[in-house]
C-alpha cells in the first residue's frame, strides 16, 4: 500500500493501515538504523552491523547478524538485526548498498512492507549493471533467482548533497526532497553517511574478530 503523507508543522506524517509514523527530519531526536556488511570469500557468512544514530549523531543502539556469502538471505539477516534491537522509536533506515556479501541480493519491497518505516539504500558508483556479473558467476535457479531479484530493484536515483558530493540510491517510504534532507542531516564529510560509516568500521572489526 502506498503511504499518505501529509506535512505540517515541519513534521511529515506517513499513514498507513497500522498506524503513523512521523519523520522529525529537524529534531535532534530523530533516529536512524544505518546498516552495512563485512565479508571475505574465504568466510561462508558475512557480518552485518546496525547503528542506532540520532540526528546530533549521539549512538544509542548497536546490533549485529550474519548472512551467507553468496546466499539469498541478505533480507532476512536485516529483519533478524532490527529485530533484535527491539526499538519503536526507528524513524528510517540506511542500506549501505542493496548487492552485497556477493550477490546477496537485498529485497526492498520486503523490509518496507514488514517494518513499515521509510528506507534508502546508498551507494556510490556508476555501474552498467550487474545482470552480466550474475550471469557468469551463477547457473540455472541461482542465477534465475538473482536475475529476478536485481531486477526487482529497479534504477537508482543519482542524488547531489549539500557539500556536492553524488550518490546514487533507491529509497522506499519517502520522496527525493525528503531522502535529499535525511542525508544531509546526517553526513558530515564525504558522501557517506555517519549512521553507515560507522556502521561499515563495526562489521570490519566484528569480522576481524570473529575470523
Amino acid at each position: 500500500m502506498s503511504p499518505v503523507q501529509i506535512r505540517e508543522a515541519g513534521f511529515i506524517f506517513i499513514f498507513y493501515s497500522t498506524g503513523v509514523m512521523t519523520l522529525h527530519i529537524h529534531k535532534k531526536g530523530m533516529r536512524v538504523l544505518g546498516i552495512a556488511e563485512s565479508f571475505v570469500m574465504e568466510y561462508e557468512k558475512s557480518v552485518l552491523a546496525g547503528i542506532v544514530m540520532r540526528s546530533d549523531f549521539i549512538i544509542d543502539g548497536v546490533a549485529f547478524s550474519e548472512i551467507t556469502v553468496g546466499g539469498m538471505d541478505a533480507t532476512e539477516g536485516i529483519l533478524h538485526l532490527f529485530h533484535s534491537l527491539q526499538r519503536d522509536d526507528i524513524n528510517a533506515m540506511m542500506l549501505n548498498g542493496c548487492v552485497i556479501s556477493w550477490f546477496n541480493i537485498v529485497n526492498l519491497e520486503e523490509l518496507y512492507g514488514e517494518l513499515q518505516i521509510p528506507l534508502v539504500c546508498v551507494t556510490y558508483e556508476e555501474s552498467e549493471g550487474l545482470e552480466g556479473h550474475i550471469e557468469h558467476h551463477f547457473r540455472d535457479t541461482e542465477r534465475d533467482l538473482r536475475l529476478e531479484a536485481y531486477r526487482r530493484l529497479g534504477n537508482r536515483t543519482k542524488l547531489t548533497l549539500n557539500n556536492k558530493y553524488e550518490v546514487l540510491i533507491r529509497f522506499l517510504g519517502m520522496d527525493t526532497t525528503e531522502v535529499k534532507a535525511i542525508l544531509n542531516r546526517f553526513t558530515l564529510h564525504g558522501r557517506v553517511p555517519e549512521p553507515l560509516r560507522i556502521a561499515k568500521m563495526m562489521a570490519r572489526a566484528a569480522l576481524r574478530y570473529f575470523s
